[in-house]
This record gives C-alpha cells, sequence and structure tokens, in this order.
C-alpha cells in the first residue's frame, strides 16, 4: 500500500529578475493582515478604540522580524556577529545583488521580542489596556498568525521532520526539481519536469519510499546531451539534497531515456524519496486549533475575564506542543545533535512556565477580587 505524498509545489509564487514573490512571505503578511481584522474586532466589542490596533500591528510586525531574526542568529548561528553581521538585519545581498529575504527566524525568539515590545506599547496607554490585559488579546491573533507562517515553512520545505512511514508522511521534492530546472544559467535542456510514486516497489524501512522523476527534454536535444545532464546535474542535485532524497553519490544514476516518433526525448529516473512527518502542517493545525479555543474564551467571557487567563492558557498549549513536536523534526543545525534535547524544547520551557506562573496568578488574582469581606 501506497501511504505518502510527494511535495512538489513551488515556493515562488512569481519571480522578476533578482526578486521573487514566496508564498512564505505571502502567508506572513497575510497572517498580519487577517489578525488585524480580528484585533479590530476585539477591540469593537470591548468599547476600545479601534485606532490602537494600527499601533499594535506596527509594534507586532516589527517585534516579531526583529525579534525572530536575532533568536534565530543569537540561538542556533551566533557567528554570524562576526562572519556576515550585515547579514543579520539585510533581507539581500551585494555582489551580486540578490534579494534572499531572512534565511533564518526563530519562533522563540519572535515571541520574546513580542513580549518586549507589547510592554513598552502598554507603558504608553491609558489605564484599561494594561500590559496583561493585552497580551490576553494579542496571543489569540498569534496563534492565527502562527499557523500561516508554518504553512509558509511548509511550502518552503523547511522545518521538516524525521523519517516516517506514517499515512500522512510526506516527500519533499521541490527543492530538488527546482534545482534540476534552474541549472546550466538558460541552457538548461529540460522542458518539463515531474515526480511520482512509483508504485511497482515497496516501501522500506525509515521512510525511503520509490519515486520516478521524469524529465521531458526540449526539441533537437540530442541523447548525448540528455545522458550527459541525467548523469551530471540531474545525479548532482539529488546527491546534493541528501535530506529529502536517499540517492547514493558513488553508484550510477538508474535512468531510461525514451524517444518519441517525432525523435523528442523523455528520460525517467528512478530513485529513493525520504518521506517525513510534515510537521510544519502538524504546528499549523494545532494553531488554528489553539486560535478557535482561544477566540471563543474571549467570546464567551470578553472584559469580564480575569486578566492573564487567556495569555496563560496560550502559553502552556502552544509551547508544550512545540516542545513535543520537536522529537518528531529534523534537527536545524548540527550542534543539537549532541544535545539531551534541541535549542527548540530548551526554549520552550521557560515560556512554558511563564505560562504557568501567569495562570496561576490569574487564578489567585481572581479569588482575591471576589472573595467576600469579613
Amino acid at each position: 500500500m501506497v501511504s505518502y505524498i510527494i511535495w512538489n509545489g513551488s515556493s515562488e509564487i512569481f519571480s522578476f529578475g533578482s526578486f521573487a514573490l514566496r508564498w512564505y512571505g505571502l502567508l506572513f503578511a497575510l497572517g498580519f493582515l487577517i489578525s488585524q481584522q480580528v484585533l479590530y474586532y476585539i477591540y469593537r466589542q470591548e468599547g476600545k478604540p479601534e485606532k490602537d490596533v494600527d499601533t499594535l500591528t506596527i509594534y507586532m510586525v516589527v517585534a516579531t522580524i526583529l525579534g525572530a531574526r536575532l533568536g534565530h542568529v543569537i540561538f542556533y548561528q551566533p557567528e554570524l556577529f562576526v562572519t556576515s553581521p550585515l547579514s543579520i538585519l539585510l533581507p539581500f545581498e551585494f555582489s551580486p545583488f540578490r534579494v534572499t529575504g531572512f534565511t533564518g527566524l526563530a519562533s522563540h525568539g519572535g515571541a520574546f521580542g513580542i513580549l518586549f515590545a507589547l510592554w513598552l506599547y502598554s507603558r504608553k496607554k491609558k489605564p484599561g489596556q494594561n500590559y496583561i490585559q493585552v497580551l490576553d488579546r494579542i496571543v489569540i491573533v498569534v496563534a492565527l498568525t502562527g499557523a500561516l507562517i508554518r504553512l509558509g515553512n511548509f511550502f518552503n520545505s523547511e522545518i521538516i521532520g524525521l523519517p516516517s512511514n506514517n499515512p500522512f508522511s510526506v516527500v519533499f521534492i521541490n527543492h530538488i526539481t527546482d534545482g534540476i530546472m534552474d541549472s546550466k544559467d538558460g541552457n538548461n535542456p529540460a522542458e518539463y519536469i515531474s515526480v511520482e510514486k512509483d508504485t511497482s516497489l515497496p516501501e522500506g524501512a525509515n521512510g525511503r519510499v520509490p519515486i520516478n522523476i521524469y524529465i521531458i527534454f526540449k526539441k533537437g536535444v540530442s541523447q548525448a546531451e540528455a545522458t550527459t545532464f541525467l548523469q551530471g546535474d540531474v545525479k548532482h542535485y539529488l546527491s546534493y539534497y541528501d535530506e529529502f532524497v536517499d540517492e547514493p553519490r558513488i553508484t550510477p544514476l538508474n535512468f531510461q531515456i525514451d524517444v518519441d516518433p517525432n525523435g523528442n526525448l523523455a528520460a525517467r529516473v528512478s530513485t529513493v524519496g525520504i518521506a517525513r512527518h510534515p510537521a510544519q502542517l502538524y504546528e499549523s493545525i494545532s494553531c488554528v486549533i489553539l486560535f478557535i479555543i482561544l477566540f471563543l474564551m474571549w467570546k464567551k467571557h470578553k472584559a469580564d475575564l480575569p486578566p492573564g487567563r487567556i495569555f496563560g492558557v496560550f502559553m502552556i498549549l502552544l509551547w508544550s506542543l512545540r516542545f513535543a513536536y520537536e522529537f518528531l523534526k529534523k534537527n536545524q543545525v548540527d550542534f543539537e545533535n549532541d544535545l539531551p534535547i534541541n535549542m527548540g524544547q530548551i526554549l520552550s520551557i521557560p515560556l512554558f512556565l511563564v505560562g504557568v506562573a501567569i495562570l496561576i496568578w490569574s487564578y489567585r488574582n481572581q479569588q482575591k477580587t471576589t472573595r467576600t469581606p469579613d
């Protein structure tokens, strides 16, 4: 029984020169736009000025991007402070000029950034919008934004899970097909590429699954040119992206070239894909469920809900789930392989404990305010 999914969707919506609009960027921005509308609704229902949402949105966008970027560099790539300090805050390269975006963002850094930024925001606002109350409202939409960001990670084939043979496992193949089609600097002999399951062979252990890569060559490409391309470029990308396919570097590529009646060439390359837990989707779905839970909590009580209740629940559920999902994910950097738990789990613990402390404080504060005097 074939029980895996092949993901070969493009991470880009369109490109123009060195600029490319990626699904990740669109979903990232969409998360803030939708969150802003939800916050408008919440503030209208509570009789608070909607203009405060615009200010909050600016704080959130800046804090999330800066916090997530600095968090990634501090926790995962501190060497960048010495080797490439400009790359920390600049989403492009100079020579040659190329828009790269931020190649590393850490959600824990984003969390610390948001907590600090909202503390700054709350200091400037009038009574009735204290720090904890602002956090209670913000975390509702943070869960929704997090769901869209993780969906963007799926489109990028990043933050991948460990190899798995469960029915929802995914073979992330788009980096390989993009590399094959973008090679040769415009002189690529390939016209079209697709990837399909090889149902004639059984699945292997540890997520190893048979796949076929079909390449249609441009008119006029000779069999010798096609063979050179397959043995060179195609073999290179299959061997290079060893986290996505299990293609031995030293053995010849397993391929077959067919010729149609018009003399056009097509090749079938047989290799072994690595099916993995779609950890990004696990987290995305969990964030959607968390958003629904938090929104319903607010909807039922609104301003009558004790301060800290929503924030505490959010911190406990989100970071406990993050801690658990890390067991299903591939470590981001090599040094994590030597740790008893990875960096994502280490950073989740203090944030989880903050949630516990705030929730305890919320219940104790409620008891004090509802206690009947003697």
